[in-house]
């Protein structure tokens, strides 16, 4: 896989690299790590708050009067 950075992230990016003495690849990996992870917790949370919603819809409801 290639991946093609706008050239100011790319810049932005390699100074990061530089200043924490990491490569670009391991700080894009991270980054993709950490945002699969954040998306299946998010996908998460919107289904059980969809579930409870409609569990409770009446309760809701009510507490909305």
């Amino acid at each position: 896989m290639n991946l093609r950075l706008p050239e100011d992230v790319r810049t932005a990016l390699q100074q990061r690299a530089e200043e924490e003495g990491r490569s670009m690849h391991a700080i894009v990996v991270q980054a993709v790590e950490r945002y699969l992870v954040e998306e299946t917790d998010r996908a998460t949370v919107r289904t059980l708050g969809a579930k409870y919603a409609a569990e409770h819809a009446e309760l809701l409801r009510r507490l909305g009067e």
